[in-house]
């Protein structure tokens, strides 16, 4: 799975993790397992406005675009985030900088 982010200055915080095809989002989990080889899932087809874009599954890896939320004065890593490149299950680092949202 390749997470790359789409910066923007909201307030809302954000947590991330992985369980194979599923990447759970805020406590909510979308599976992608069913999206085959070569296949776009459209972003307006994702029940969440996290998402910045289209899913796809290229040479079996997803590559998936997700809302980054900044604060006005975030890092220059939280601005200008390098895409993720997960090999493992478990919760996902956000960029330093970024707003994360406390797991209960």
């Amino acid at each position: 799975m390749i997470l790359t982010f789409s910066p923007i200055r909201m307030d809302a915080g954000l947590s991330l993790s992985r369980k194979g095809d599923t990447l759970i989002v805020n406590g909510e989990s979308f599976d992608f397992a069913a999206l085959p080889e070569g296949a776009l899932l459209p972003r307006g087809a994702i029940a969440s406005d996290w998402f910045a874009g289209d899913v796809t599954r290229t040479e079996g890896t997803l590559r998936i675009a997700i809302l980054l939320p900044i604060h006005a004065a975030a890092s220059e890593a939280a601005r200008f985030p390098v895409e993720l490149r997960l090999d493992r299950d478990g919760v996902i680092s956000l960029p330093r900088g970024a707003i994360t949202k406390t797991r209960a």
